[in-house]
């Protein structure tokens, strides 16, 4: 007979499950949909983490011309801007999926100048704002993100569109809309492609983890 289950047993098993490390609302409802065990952990993860190993998901900008919107990328290695290496570590397998290295970021990399000296800084072909610190915790299990604008893409007013806790913030959509209409339609068309690749990854990952 198997030996029963134990409250410690339990919470250990918590802190071992996989946790999808979400940045924005839309992310995080994405990949609740799918099945999958998430966290929405903020703008840059500024908020509170979860226990357990944390895939880094959600959208992600492109440093190269190779990954255009919707590419999905999965990541053995995080880079800080300069190039140092902050994580690595054997890549999430998702059918599909394109091996890039990811730069952490500090800040927004919302135009093509800022991207392309990203990308000659730090020899990453993403980026995001939320992996490195993910890193730092030391319970960073992989990257999984899906690119929502490429490597010259101009967000424009729609960089300013995420609250601090991931929430968005429609004023700055509305206003995104109505000063810089195409701008702003191409960017939503964009980050929808990348919302359906993030979906697939996600029903794999919560598949996988239920295997």
């Amino acid at each position: 007979m198997d030996a029963p289950v134990t409250a410690a047993d339990a919470v250990a098993g918590r802190r071992d499950a996989l946790t999808l490390a979400c940045a924005l609302a839309l992310e995080e409802r994405t990949a609740r949909r799918a099945g999958a065990r998430t966290a929405r952990v903020g703008v840059g993860a500024g908020g509170r983490l979860p226990d357990g190993r944390l895939v880094s998901f959600g959208f992600a900008g492109a440093l190269s011309p190779r990954l255009g919107p919707g590419t999905l990328v999965t990541a053995g290695r995080v880079v800080s801007e300069d190039g140092s290496v902050l994580w690595e570590g054997e890549p999430v397998r998702v059918p599909g999926a394109v091996e890039a290295v990811v730069c952490a970021s500090e800040s927004v990399a919302s135009e093509p100048e800022t991207r392309r000296e990203l990308a000659a800084r730090s020899g990453a072909e993403a980026v995001d704002m939320e992996s490195g610190v993910l890193a730092a915790t030391g319970r960073l299990a992989g990257v999984v993100r899906a690119i929502s604008d490429g490597a010259d893409a101009s967000l424009g007013r729609l960089a300013a569109a995420a609250k601090p806790d991931g929430a968005t913030d429609w004023g700055a959509v509305a206003r995104a809309a109505l000063l810089e209409p195409r701008k702003t339609l191409e960017t939503v068309r964009h980050a929808r492609r990348a919302a359906a690749s993030l979906r697939r990854a996600a029903s794999v990952l919560a598949e996988g983890e239920r295997g």
